[in-house]
């Protein structure tokens, strides 16, 4: 909608600028008319170089005007391109007020002449400005009346005048009328197409096209654009309790106090299902957090019917943020950062906001600087390797937040934990050696493409291991498919010779493929996961890991803990 409203006010300008052009073209003429009246009875040769220099001048203006209203004008910002406008509207009545100067002042007949800037920029403007500049119009032709004929008891061109400055008003009247209408009902048409229905926030269409906007203004003007997601805990719970009618309730009313609580340049839109977004143009992430905050306790604080059947007893709401252009390159990786932290929030106990974090980040804290492109070209691996691969498309950001889950259960220390996240981060990068043929075949492997995709660890490990600052999750990398029986690879280790962070790696990955669609493997439900760690502890997992990680996945009961993680995406660093 807003291309078809941009298109049409360019064919209104183009349209305005030829009747402009056809302007000056007749005020040559008329120039051209009043000299051959008052200058020539017979051509002489002499009067050729008069026009000459009297002409050539003009469509020489005519043309630059030309070029300079179809190729440069409206590329200026709009607060310049306002200010230009009004200079020209200003120098059109400057011309028009000297052509009837030169043609007879208060005797002149181009009198008329002010009606094509009064339309023009009605139409243009609308109402205000055509009733200003007609104004203006008459009070010029009326001023020129009595300075011409200043004593004399009654003025006939002052008296003609007043009727034609009538006309001047009523022209630009009803013609801002018609131009407001018009406005008004565009303005209607846009709100049937930009605005979701039930909540009366903006729609997703019209959300990504603001925020690639506003994105490119943060660039312009140098200043930041923060963004939050929200989504309502277990919803789907709500709804199947309480009705849809219902649920559309909870939507509506959070979608009230959203727009209540933001500021006027702020844009708020249901991005989704139970899932809003907000724009916050020129905010710092500090600030958006804030702003977070402040809607998550609303939302807790207001009374919902029904809501009382809620896990915690209350409707309430998790939250993501994230910051360009401090956290995200461009306004795509804004939404992917800001999804990703929302869903942070909602594994760590939901109605909280959660800030992103970059693992890539955290892991330049660590790393030698020498070493920091290395590691940053990781990122570009990792997104071939998604792009190859749809299983492994979510599967590592789903790792990751497993093992930050296993880690505080089993209390490992902080630098453990930074490695057992940095190695579920880069454990596949080992496929990007590996056909994608091979990575999406939907029938089971053959000998020979499984040797292949068992080569994956020692390719990973031949990746990184000239970054001094990794070292420690080459063990990672290179264990996480062995077995705790022995029977894994590529090294045959077994049970405690498995270095520990690789043996928990084993079981939220392996957890992980069990619950995923995979093109050769039936996805299984979490508890039928859960199940299967049981039944392999001791064989292929080790025993306390894999009951560590089957309390973890049986306390967060099954909806709640599928609600957290069947959506997630790929890692977004």
């Amino acid at each position: 909608m807003k291309n078809v409203k941009n298109n049409k006010q360019k064919q209104i300008n183009d349209i305005v600028s030829v009747v402009k052009i056809s302007i000056l073209l007749l005020i040559g003429i008329i120039l051209f008319q009043n000299f051959i009246n008052n200058n020539l009875t017979v051509w002489v040769p002499e009067m050729y170089y008069t026009v000459i220099c009297l002409f050539i001048p003009l469509m020489v203006s005519v043309l630059i005007y030309l070029i300079w209203i179809f190729s440069t004008k409206y590329r200026f910002n709009k607060r310049y391109v306002d200010i230009i406008n009004k200079i020209e509207i200003a120098v059109f009545i400057i011309v028009f007020s000297i052509i009837i100067f030169i043609c007879g002042v208060n005797e002149s007949q181009y009198k008329f002449l002010y009606l094509f800037i009064i339309i023009t920029t009605t139409i243009q403007y609308g109402m205000k400005q055509g009733i200003i500049v007609s104004c203006i119009s008459s009070l010029i032709i009326l001023a020129m009346d009595i300075f011409m004929e200043p004593n004399v008891i009654v003025n006939t061109y002052f008296e003609n005048d007043l009727i034609l400055a009538g006309v001047f008003i009523l022209t630009a009247w009803p013609l801002g009328f018609y131009v407001k209408i018009e406005a008004e009902h565009i303005k209607k048409l846009e709100e049937l197409i930009n605005i979701d229905g039930l909540t009366e926030l903006y729609n997703h269409r019209y959300f990504c096209d603001s925020l690639a906007e506003k994105v490119k203004n943060g660039d312009r003007n140098s200043k930041p654009v923060s963004m939050i997601f929200i989504d309502i805990d277990y919803f789907k719970q709500y709804n199947d309790t309480h009705g849809h009618q219902k649920g559309d309730y909870v939507l509506r009313k959070i979608g009230e106090i959203i727009k209540s609580n933001i500021g006027e340049e702020d844009i708020a839109a249901r991005y989704g299902g139970e899932e809003f977004s907000i724009i916050l143009p020129g905010v710092n992430e500090e600030e958006a957090i804030q702003v977070a905050e402040n809607l998550r306790k609303k939302i807790e604080c207001t009374r919902f019917y029904g809501e009382e059947s809620q896990p915690k007893g209350k409707v309430t709401v998790s939250i993501g943020v994230s910051v360009y252009p401090y956290k995200a390159r461009n306004d795509i990786e804004l939404i992917k950062s800001a999804d990703d932290a929302l869903y942070r929030a909602k594994f760590f106990n939901k109605n909280r906001v959660e800030a992103y974090t970059s693992i890539l980040d955290e892991i330049k804290k660590n790393i030698d600087e020498k070493d920091i492109e290395l590691v940053a070209s990781i990122k570009t691996l990792i997104s071939v390797i998604n792009a190859k691969d749809r299983y492994t498309y979510g599967h590592v950001e789903r790792v990751v937040v497993y093992s930050r889950m296993i880690a505080d259960k089993l209390k490992l220390s902080k630098r453990e934990k930074e490695i057992l996240i940095y190695g579920a981060y880069m454990h596949d990068i080992g496929k990007i050696n590996i056909n994608k043929e091979v990575l999406m075949k939907k029938m089971r492997l053959t000998d020979e493409e499984w040797e292949l995709l068992k080569q994956h660890p020692a390719n990973g490990v031949e990746i990184i291991k000239s970054v001094d600052s990794l070292k420690d999750i080459i063990p990672l990398i290179i264990s996480h498919h062995e077995r705790y029986d022995g029977n894994g690879y590529p090294n045959k280790l077994k049970g405690k010779e498995i270095p520990y962070l690789a043996r928990i790696l084993t079981v939220v990955d392996s957890f992980d493929a069990m619950t995923s669609n995979r093109p050769y493997n039936t996805r299984k439900t979490y508890e039928e996961a859960a199940e299967e760690l049981e039944k392999c502890s001791g064989t292929q997992f080790d025993p306390e890991i894999s009951a560590a990680f089957i309390e973890i996945v049986r306390k967060n009961d099954g909806e709640a803990f599928i609600e957290g993680v069947s959506d997630i995406g790929e890692i977004h660093i």
